[in-house]
């Protein structure tokens, strides 16, 4: 018997100390978890009205009141070019509404380089920065990257075609006439989030109105290529112009001039005949 109440005690007594370790756990995470909470109400992150899309919007898509919405967005880390105002997104009561010129996922803050001004459709005019002109040029699979180049894609671009030489001849030769061209259209199609290629027939480029008349030129007297500019590529293309004799590597032949001996003479008549006779030159 008393065997059996000294198990009985020393059980209860582990009973309550295991009880009394497991409220001590839970206390404690729960005091731990109230000076988290403390800590984050009392450094407060400041934030400003930034609009975002509601849905996933894509090319071309007109956007309406509906598609958007207002969300806080942590002060320091706005992204430059977002809409924080609903009259400066929607002006005119949203009577002229704006263009997704690329795909925005739900949520993603809406910038300003990603839809059109006001009214405007998402075609070439509303990708052509101020002062620049919209020129096509005519490719096919070879000069145009077999396909690969997307709206937005940079691009040197190459003239082939003949050229005078100094002797009065021609011969073909092929240089780089413009550097760093951004496209923004390939034939009918200005989306940047194309991403399946096709083999292009016209591309079409923004330019100055002096590169305009210069690509013009190029294009009625020789052929064009392009060649893809690397997306993070910064590099400067240098004057280049190869023609069929430096591709082959071969030298221009020098020509030199030998000098002729110079030979003095005298004539003298002998009879009925006038003869040359050799004598030494004094100057």
């Amino acid at each position: 018997m008393r065997m059996v109440f000294g198990f009985v005690l020393i059980l209860g007594l582990g009973l309550a100390g295991f009880a009394v370790y497991m409220a001590n756990g839970y206390f404690a995470e729960q005091k731990a978890a109230l000076e988290l909470e403390r800590s984050r109400q009392g450094v407060a992150v400041p934030t400003q009205q930034v609009f975002v899309v509601n849905r996933t919007v894509r090319y071309g898509e007109r956007l309406a009141a509906e598609d958007v919405r207002a969300v806080n967005w942590p002060q320091d880390a706005i992204p430059e070019g977002v809409f924080q105002d609903g009259a400066a997104l929607f002006p005119d009561e949203g009577r002229k509404p704006r263009a997704v010129l690329r795909t925005m996922e739900k949520d993603e803050a809406i910038l300003a380089s990603k839809v059109t001004e006001p009214g405007m459709d998402a075609g070439v005019s509303s990708r052509l920065t101020n002062g620049m002109r919209a020129f096509a040029i005519g490719v096919n699979v070879s000069s145009g990257v077999s396909g690969f180049l997307r709206p937005g894609d940079r691009v040197d671009v190459f003239w082939s075609g003949n050229q005078p030489t100094q002797r009065g001849g021609s011969q073909e030769v092929t240089k780089l006439i413009e550097t760093g061209v951004r496209l923004v259209a390939i034939d009918q199609s200005a989306d940047e989030d194309r991403s399946s290629p096709s083999v292009a027939r016209t591309v079409t480029v923004e330019a100055t109105s002096r590169q305009v008349a210069s690509l013009a030129q190029a294009q009625s007297t020789g052929r064009l290529s392009l060649a893809l500019v690397g997306a993070e590529d910064t590099s400067v293309s240098a004057a280049v112009e190869i023609d069929q004799r430096d591709l082959l590597g071969i030298a221009d032949e020098m020509i030199v001039e030998v000098e002729k001996e110079r030979v003095c003479t005298i004539r003298t008549r002998r009879g009925a005949d006038v003869v040359e006779i050799p004598v030494a030159c004094t100057n």
